[in-house]
């Protein structure tokens, strides 16, 4: 033989020498649940060992995560039942929790880069990214609503708003929004491709964002579909998407390598709830070991072409590498 390729695989410093796809800290983005009160610790039962923040455990999260090294949060926010409509009016609250959540989040690390959760489920009496009238979601009226939205979140410090709702033009009217305010350096991170997914449940028993009604599949994607993917996520770009998403992840790993390779902005890929949950159930069975479907999993994202990943796994995983 002239060529041996078990050569490269035979010790674990020659294999980390050569390896090609490397986790590190900076490429994961914590989602973090906030929720009213203090000193409020709850854990999601679907979600096993993660957890609704009040504000004041939330600021130690943040701390944690950047002495781990991450980066980056990306906020969510359960909003009390009194408070929702079918307007987004607490949405647009100055002093609203998900505005109180970005002001404490930035005063925690001034450095970490903010991220907030662009839509209307976690305020709608109805459960949808939208306003309903009638069976429908509104798309125009919608994306005036997520506009205002992302200028409240810059206004309160958000360094990159990410909507998430799937509704046409969003990505134009928000940057045309933050444009008009002077915003000129808040991002956009797109949930470009967000598919209507199974996947979703464990998140929304977080936030008891479940939609009262139907389904998502009018405005989220249909997951037999790719081009479309590529359409939208294209789109984005000319809208003015800083960043692109693909979600979920694991089950679209080809659609994240698509995008890839067809645009020039970062891509970002959501590893859901879901996924998590599968994980976590898997292993308290004893039917796989957890650290290494973590890391296998991950690495399996950034393989695909992701430069961030959002995960429920993110301080874990960092805790992991560092051994």
């Amino acid at each position: 033989m002239i060529r041996r390729n078990r050569i490269l695989r035979n010790t674990p410093a020659i294999r980390a020498m050569v390896a090609e796809t490397i986790l590190t800290p900076a490429d994961f983005i914590a989602p973090l649940f906030v929720t009213e009160g203090k000193g409020v610790k709850e854990e999601i039962a679907s979600m096993p060992g993660y957890y609704r923040h009040s504000l004041d455990l939330m600021a130690k999260e943040v701390k944690e995560l950047w002495q781990l090294g991450i980066r980056s949060v990306l906020l969510f926010i359960k909003c009390a039942d009194e408070l929702k409509d079918n307007k987004g009016t607490e949405a647009l609250n100055p002093d609203g929790l998900m505005q109180r959540a970005i002001k404490t989040a930035k005063e925690a690390a001034p450095g970490m880069v903010v991220m907030t959760d662009v839509a209307l489920d976690p305020y709608s009496s109805f459960g949808h990214d939208g306003i309903v009238e009638g069976e429908e979601i509104v798309n125009d009226a919608t994306v005036n609503v997520l506009a205002e939205m992302s200028v409240s979140h810059a206004r309160a410090g958000a360094d990159i708003v990410a909507p998430s709702d799937m509704m046409d033009g969003r990505i134009l009217a928000i940057r045309e929004a933050l444009e008009d305010n002077n915003f000129t350096k808040t991002g956009i991170m797109a949930y470009s491709a967000k598919y209507a997914s199974c996947f979703y449940g464990p998140f929304r028993d977080a936030l008891d964002s479940a939609p009262g009604f139907g389904d998502k599949k009018t405005y989220q994607m249909d997951y037999a579909n790719a081009r479309e993917a590529l359409k939208e996520t294209l789109m984005d770009v000319e809208e003015g998407a800083d960043i692109v998403m693909v979600k979920p992840a694991m089950a679209y790993l080809d659609i994240i390598r698509l995008i890839k390779d067809s645009v020039t902005v970062p891509v970002s890929a959501y590893h859901v709830s879901g996924e998590y949950a599968m994980i976590k159930a898997a292993a308290k069975m004893g039917w796989l070991n957890e650290e290494k479907a973590v890391l296998e999993s991950l690495t399996s994202i950034k393989r695909a072409g992701a430069d961030l990943i959002a995960t429920y796994f993110a301080k874990d995983a960092v805790h992991l590498l560092n051994q």
